[in-house]
C-alpha cells in the first residue's frame, strides 16, 4: 500500500487507520540489549540539531539513566527542543528528581497518567508501556529497552545476574514520518492545558526519500482507541499463515485462547514452533500462571525453552525467515488489552535471519528445554498452584478490562 497517498494521510491524521501501513525504503538496524542501544541513542541525542522526543515506561536515574538525562540537558542547552514523557507508574520513584533535573536543564517533562493508585481509577490501568525515541524527525528508536542499566535489577535477590536480554531497532527512512506523528500526537494530548504559545497540533510528515537498503516496515500500535487489537491480530495472522517456522521470545507469556489455539494448530500442521520464555521468577503470579500453559503447548508439538542467564525482557518474533517484529508488547493481557504499546514489523529476509540467529544462539547457549516427561512428573500440588495462578490472572484481567471499557 502506498502510505504517501492523500487518502492514507487522512486516515492517519483522523485516527481512522486500524491496519498498519507498510513503508518501503527504510534502514532498520537491530540493537541487542543496552550495550548496543544506549551508545546509539546517546550518539543520536548528541548530534541532534532541532528536536528530541523520548517516551519510556521506566526512567531510572542509575548510571545509564544519568548519562541519558545529561545528554538530554546538553541538547536542550544548545537550543534543541527536548521533550520527555514517562509513565507515572513505571517511573514513579524517579519522577521527583527527574522533573527537577530535566526542568533545570531546559527539558520539557511530562508524566503519563499520574494519579492516586489506591483509588483504582479506570484511566490509571491504561499505562504507557512503549519505548520510543525520535531525533530530528530523522532517526527513531523503538523496542523493549527502558532507560535503565541492563544490570540494574530492582527487586532481585542479589544473585549474580547478567544483563537483561532485550532488543530495539533504530529506524531511518519513510517509516520515521509515521513514528514522528505518533510520538508528537501523544505529547500534544498529554500536554493539554499546559501548552506553550505557538504549540500546534502535530501533522503527518510526508515520507522521506527511500533509502538504498529498501527494507519494508510497518509500525504496530496498541491503544484503547482505534488500535485495541492491532498487535494481537498481527501475531494471529502471521501464526495462521506460517508455513515453516515460528520463533517467538516473550518476557511475559500469557496469551488468550485464540493465540494458544493458533500456536498449537501451527505445530500440528508441521510448522516448527519455538518459544523462548522467562526462566527466572520475576513476578511470581505471572510466572506460575505461565506454567499452566506448558502441558497444552508441548502436547501439541510446540518447543518451549526457558531463558536462565538473566531476566528475559525481549518481545520479538520471526516468522518463516521473512517477517519479524521488535517492540514493547509482550504476549500477555497487560500488553494486548490495556497498555499503550509499539512494535516495528520488518518484512526483510536479511533482518529476519539476523534476529533469528540471535534467538537461536540464546536458545542453544542460555536456555533450558521444557520436555513432556518433566512436565508429567511435576507434583500434583504444583500443578494445582499453576492452575490457580492462571485462573487468578484471568479473573484480574477480566475485571481490569471491564473497568477500562465502562
Amino acid at each position: 500500500m502506498n502510505a504517501a497517498t492523500p487518502w492514507a494521510r487522512r486516515r492517519l491524521e483522523h485516527s481512522l487507520s486500524t491496519r498498519p501501513l507498510i513503508y518501503g525504503g527504510n534502514r532498520i538496524e537491530l540493537l541487542r540489549s543496552g550495550a548496543e542501544f544506549f551508545p546509539r541513542l546517546l550518539a543520536a541525542i548528541d548530534a541532534a540539531r532541532a528536536s528530541v522526543h523520548l517516551e519510556t515506561y521506566i526512567f531510572e536515574l542509575d548510571a545509564v539513566g544519568v548519562r541519558v538525562a545529561d545528554a538530554l540537558q546538553a541538547a536542550a542547552g544548545r537550543g534543541v527542543a527536548v521533550r520527555v514523557l514517562v509513565d507515572a507508574f513505571g517511573s514513579q520513584k524517579a519522577i521527583p528528581e527527574l522533573r527537577e533535573r530535566l526542568a533545570a536543564g531546559g527539558v520539557r517533562f511530562r508524566v503519563f497518567r499520574p494519579g492516586i493508585w489506591w483509588r483504582l481509577e479506570r484511566r490509571l490501568l491504561r499505562r504507557l508501556h512503549r519505548k520510543m525515541a525520535l531525533v530530528d524527525d530523522r532517526i527513531a528508536f523503538v523496542g523493549g529497552i527502558n532507560i535503565i542499566d541492563d544490570r540494574h535489577h530492582p527487586g532481585a535477590d542479589g544473585a549474580d545476574i547478567g544483563p537483561r536480554y532485550d532488543f530495539a531497532v533504530a529506524c531511518e527512512g519513510p517509516l520515521v514520518g509515521l513514528i514522528a506523528f505518533v510520538v508528537k500526537r501523544l505529547w500534544w494530548t498529554v500536554s493539554a492545558g499546559d501548552r506553550l504559545p505557538g504549540d500546534a497540533p502535530p501533522r503527518y510528515i510526508e515520507p522521506s526519500t527511500p533509502l538504498p537498503e529498501n527494507m519494508r516496515a510497518a509500525l504496530l500500535l496498541r491503544d484503547n482507541l482505534r488500535h485495541r487489537r492491532t498487535i494481537e491480530h498481527a501475531y494471529l495472522e502471521c501464526i495462521e499463515s506460517a508455513h515453516r517456522e515460528i520463533l517467538i521470545a516473550s518476557a511475559y507469556f500469557l496469551p488468550g485462547r485464540k493465540l494458544i489455539q493458533a500456536l498449537c494448530a501451527a505445530a500440528r500442521r508441521g510448522v516448527r514452533v519455538r518459544l523462548l520464555l522467562q526462566g527466572r521468577v520475576e513476578y511470581r503470579l505471572q510466572h506460575y500462571a505461565q506454567q499452566a500453559l506448558y502441558g497444552q503447548l508441548v502436547q501439541a508439538g510446540v518447543q518451549l525453552h526457558e531463558y536462565t542467564p538473566s531476566f528475559l525482557h525481549a518481545k520479538v518474533a520471526v516468522f518463516d525467515e521473512v517477517w519479524s517484529t521488535v517492540g514493547s508488547s509482550n504476549i500477555d493481557p497487560y500488553s494486548l488489552l490495556l497498555a499503550r504499546e509499539a512494535n516495528v514489523a520488518v518484512i526483510d529476509h536479511g533482518f529476519a535471519m539476523q534476529l533469528r540467529g540471535e534467538l537461536e544462539r540464546a536458545i542453544e547457549q542460555g536456555s533450558v528445554a521444557v520436555h513432556a516427561p518433566a512436565l508429567a512428573q511435576r507434583p500434583w500440588w504444583k500443578r494445582i498452584g499453576y492452575r490457580f495462578a492462571y485462573a487468578t490472572v484471568r479473573l484480574l484481567t477480566f475485571v481490569a478490562v471491564r473497568r477500562v471499557r465502562e
